[in-house]
């Protein structure tokens, strides 16, 4: 008998992020076992255009935006916001019959499915990218420690103890849930990876793109994402002169946007290094590969706190897939990912001075890193392939079930 799932999501396709693209991986990759999948977002899906839409193949159910006085009201807003996603998913629910419901994070999307799951005797999954709390934290709407946060916290680790399983992207997630009390057998680990297939070897840089960014001749050193404080962006630009000061043809590359960018454009204003950094912007998804290809060494800088210590990142996997030479801080959720001097590099979390040092002997490698290189592209093939990853999602669905798949 064919295995129906219903899927909780935040927001999707044809939004780009980290968060909707790991969801389409997840999605094509249980069809490719034979599953059907159908697939809700909330209400804070960006521009939905209304109740269905399709996005790159996939067809979503979208959740109207809540109206009244509590839409509009701190804290009652986040309560809107489930009231609505429970009311559209218990529609959903008696129509479509699924065997599971599936909630990704946040737990704003938990609750509606454990409580639509419960009523109508469906098992619920909730599955764990980050925890709410901390990512509040890190966006300037929580403080770590406070009234709110523990809040928080409490609803979380309930959904958790009350979801028929649990799933994280990481050992450091499913650790920090163990030590809340989560029994390990309750606690599954789906990690991130990539689609191996999209991801060619880097094929070497265009000298053309090259030269039109004002990067000829240089060594580029290249960030490609969102500008987060939790990046570390901040720290690169300040180890920067001391790399410059060693090798003077050394370049950053900053491809993106966000809630950064204003504060990065200014700090290397103030450091004297406008004419060192390139500040490209966003550009189009097909395009980054190219963007990729410029860079000799991919840099993520990550700030150490509980977000990065317990989560780990994508675009380290991505980097790796291209055969490209990356240097890291050592917090926890890329000590997951990178074995430093095989795979890439690590250096002390917050230690500009350690930075600008691996960074300066990545750099400096004989055949630009060739064989650390290949053994990054070598973990991924075995370690980090969609498929192998969502094959976990066996044995987590067959315990909600109580069967074996």
């Amino acid at each position: 008998m064919t295995l129906r799932i219903l899927h909780v999501f935040d927001h999707s396709l044809p939004l780009h992020s980290g968060y909707t693209f790991r969801s389409a991986n997840i999605l094509r990759g249980q069809r490719r076992l034979g599953w059907e999948t159908f697939h809700l977002t909330s209400p804070k899906q960006l521009d939905a255009r209304g109740l269905e839409e399709e996005a790159d193949g996939l067809r979503f159910y979208r959740t109207p935006k809540p109206s009244g006085l509590a839409s509009r009201l701190p804290v009652l807003n986040q309560w809107a916001l489930m009231k609505a996603t429970e009311q559209r998913l218990m529609e959903l629910a008696r129509e479509l019959r699924p065997d599971l419901i599936h909630a990704h994070s946040p737990v704003l999307n938990a609750w509606p499915a454990i409580h639509v799951g419960r009523a109508l005797g469906i098992p619920s999954v909730y599955e764990i990218r980050a925890f709410w709390e901390d990512a509040a934290v890190d966006h300037g709407t929580q403080k770590e420690g406070g009234l709110r946060y523990h809040l928080t916290k409490t609803l979380e680790t309930t959904a958790v103890r009350t979801a028929s399983q649990v799933v994280t992207i990481c050992q450091g997630l499913r650790g920090d849930l163990i030590a809340r009390g989560i029994l390990p057998g309750k606690i599954g680990v789906v990690p991130n990876a990539v689609d191996i297939e999209h991801f060619q070897l880097s094929s070497g840089p265009d000298p053309a793109l090259k030269a039109s960014l004002g990067l000829a001749g240089c060594r580029v050193i290249g960030f490609l994402g969102s500008f987060y404080a939790y990046e570390g962006l901040d720290l690169l630009l300040a180890a920067l002169p001391k790399i410059l000061a060693q090798a003077p043809d050394v370049r950053v590359l900053l491809v993106g946007g966000g809630p950064q960018d204003a504060n990065l454009k200014a700090q290397a204003q103030r450091l004297g290094l406008a004419d060192k950094v390139v500040f490209v912007g966003r550009v189009p998804h097909a395009e980054v590969s190219r963007y990729y290809d410029l860079v000799d060494l991919l840099a993520y800088p990550r700030h150490a706190m509980r977000l990065t210590d317990l989560v780990t990142p994508l675009k380290p996997l991505e980097a790796m897939a291209q055969g490209h030479l990356l240097i890291a801080s050592d917090v926890g959720g890329h000590k997951e990912l990178i074995e430093d001097g095989a795979t890439g590099f690590l250096f002390r979390a917050e230690d500009g001075e350690d930075l600008a040092r691996k960074a300066l002997q990545a750099l400096n490698l004989p055949d630009r890193g060739a064989a650390i290189r290949a053994n990054g592209r070598r973990f991924v093939e075995r370690e980090r392939t969609w498929d192998r990853s969502i094959a976990n999602y066996k044995a987590i669905y067959g315990r909600a079930l109580g069967r074996t798949l």
